[in-house]
């Protein structure tokens, strides 16, 4: 079978692809919360304990999978972008699991994202000529408007690990998240479109979670054929929030499993953010994102 194994290491989580380059279907899929970027803010570095966590995932994965970490194609995002010790990092996830990972820049994020979400979206008979795609990452936020076959991205420095480390009250986020509405703002006044011929398209965790939850879903039993496709407006992040807010770790852990709770509530603000900037009551949420994009790519070209 002509299948390719891609690894998507990102700000928190880790994520491992099979697919099938045939019929353009996936095959297997593994997904684990890493933190890498935990401490990133403090100290600049990918710390030992997030290195060493991202190896067990790799070493698990390929057990689980039964896949060659070797022959994988692997990519990683603004985590180690912005860490000054990436290139030590990189060379000891190969030295002891022989995955080579590439830094990918905000750019090729987007593109490869894009790939996937506009495959996403003819499967799911969703009209994909005009819409804006949001990617809520740990470390980076990617906004891309995509208009036929052309498109325009910006990645911004902020995410749900770093700014839940770094702010503790719910008053000083929405304060950074007002000037980087602005900054948001100045980006999409560049592209001079009218936003309303766009649809508003979002994928990574926070979107999938909330669309999870409106279907009754919860992190054990998650079906994304089901989420792919689903509706998400402002009422069902508001709504969201309040039960966050009201429950115990114990629920809240259900709902959006280990390694996330802290992070989902700034995940919310954040989506919330981009509805107010972009004026848009409801989003179409999708499961799809970089690494599907790694994987269609890879097949398209053979290489990346």
């Amino acid at each position: 079978m002509n299948k390719v194994t891609t690894i998507d290491l990102g700000s928190n989580s880790f994520r491992v692809l099979i697919y099938d380059c045939l019929n353009h279907k996936i095959i297997n899929e593994y997904n684990e919360v890493v933190g890498m970027a935990d401490g990133l803010n403090e100290t600049g570095n990918i710390s030992l304990e997030a290195q060493e966590r991202v190896v067990d995932a790799i070493m698990r994965s390929s057990k689980s999978l039964e896949y060659d970490p070797k022959s994988a194609v692997c990519v990683t995002t603004a985590a180690m972008r912005l860490a000054s010790n990436s290139n030590d990092v990189l060379k000891y996830f190969e030295k002891t699991t022989g995955a080579r990972f590439k830094i990918i820049d905000g750019k090729e994020e987007a593109r490869l994202t894009l790939l996937a979400v506009k495959y996403a979206l003819k499967r799911e008979r969703i009209d994909s000529s005009k819409f804006i795609l949001l990617d809520i990452g740990g470390g980076s936020t990617e906004i891309i408007l995509n208009e036929g076959d052309n498109f325009n991205s910006k990645s911004f420095n902020f995410g749900i690990v770093t700014l839940t480390q770094k702010y503790l009250t719910s008053n000083k986020l929405i304060e950074e998240l007002d000037n980087w509405k602005k900054e948001i703002n100045l980006f999409l006044d560049e592209l001079d479109i009218n936003l309303e011929d766009f649809t508003f398209v979002a994928t990574a965790g926070t979107p999938t979670t909330i669309a999870a939850i409106k279907l009754g879903q919860d992190f054990f039993h998650y079906d994304k054929d089901e989420v792919n496709g689903t509706i998400v407006n402002l009422k069902d992040l508001d709504e969201s929030l309040e039960m966050f807010k009201n429950s115990n770790n114990e629920t809240i852990t259900k709902l959006v499993g280990r390694g996330r709770v802290e992070f989902i509530e700034v995940g919310i603000y954040i989506y919330k953010a981009i509805f107010e900037v972009l004026e848009k009551n409801e989003s179409i949420v999708l499961d799809d994102g970089l690494r599907e994009g790694v994987a269609i790519d890879y097949c398209l070209n053979k290489s990346i």
